[in-house]
């Protein structure tokens, strides 16, 4: 079992997926876990369900600083939608999950 600690997670899949793409970019290798446990839930206990990102002990502090730099940026940004397929989606993402349009 490798030494990677936790650094995120959350019940939304997608919003994980986002946070793990953010650290992606900095050069921070990353580990997702129990992102398809979501099924789980009620059979299990929900903090075990929760889609997660794990990173090495030496990059943690950096990754939570690069995590709560992008939490941030998104809290000020409103909920947009879709310009190519009208979906409506949180203000942390910058291209639609269902078709991959860019945000304007």
């Amino acid at each position: 079992m490798n030494a990677y600690v936790r650094v995120f997670a959350h019940s939304n899949a997608l919003l994980v997926s986002h946070v793990r793409n953010v650290l992606a970019a900095a050069d921070i290798p990353v580990e997702l876990r129990n992102m398809t446990l979501g099924g789980g839930a009620g059979e299990l206990p929900l903090g075990e369900c929760e889609p997660e990102v794990w990173v090495a002990p030496h990059n943690r502090a950096r990754a939570v600083a690069l995590i709560q730099d992008a939490m941030a940026e998104g809290d000020d940004r409103a909920d947009w939608t879709c310009p190519g397929c009208g979906e409506t989606l949180e203000g942390v993402f910058e291209s639609c999950w269902q078709c991959g349009t860019a945000r304007e």
